[in-house]
This record gives structure tokens, sequence and C-alpha cells, in this order.
């Protein structure tokens, strides 16, 4: 299911997640609505998912973004109550989803 992406990216100590994940929604945005008409009236949700793993766990993460395809039979709400949990991260389910 196309509903997420997965990015890796080095944060800067002097940039927040919060303002990097704006720019990337934005400047997508942006560019897939220029591609077609199609997507005139697409959007991201208001909410992401942000977790830092360490430099041992590098290839780990590069091979599960390359093989997004793979997992995308799961939603991204499926997908993301799994590292919730995998990380042992209490959540309540209304304050997660727009």
């Amino acid at each position: 299911m196309a509903d997420h992406v997965h990015l890796a990216v080095r944060l800067s100590r002097t940039l927040a997640v919060a303002d990097l994940v704006k720019e990337v929604k934005t400047a997508s945005s942006k560019w897939l609505k220029a591609q077609d008409l199609g997507f005139a009236h697409f959007h991201w949700q208001q909410g992401y998912g942000a977790f830092s793993v360490g430099m041992s766990q590098k290839e780990t993460l590069l091979h599960y973004i390359d093989t997004q395809a793979e997992h995308r039979m799961r939603t991204f709400q499926d997908e993301y109550r799994d590292f919730l949990k995998k990380y042992g991260i209490d959540y309540d389910e209304r304050y997660v989803w727009d």
C-alpha cells in the first residue's frame, strides 16, 4: 500500500527534525503537483514519525528502506504501530493520527 515513504537522513545538530520534515513535505508536494494535474489535491498528513538509529544499524536501515515495496502491504498506521511497539514507546491512539 503506497501511503507512506521512508527516508534515511543524517541530520545536522543545527537543524530541527520538524524543519526538515516541513521542507521535504513542501518541496515534494510542489514537485508532485507540477508533474500531473491528477495530483492537484495531493497533501501529506500533518504528522510524521522520526526515529534515530545508531551507525551500527545503518546497513539494516538502508536495507529496510531499499525493500520498502515489500512491506507496503501494511498501512502506514500498522507499520508505525509496529515501530512503536518494537522500541517500547507508549502511545495513545487518540493522539497519534490526523
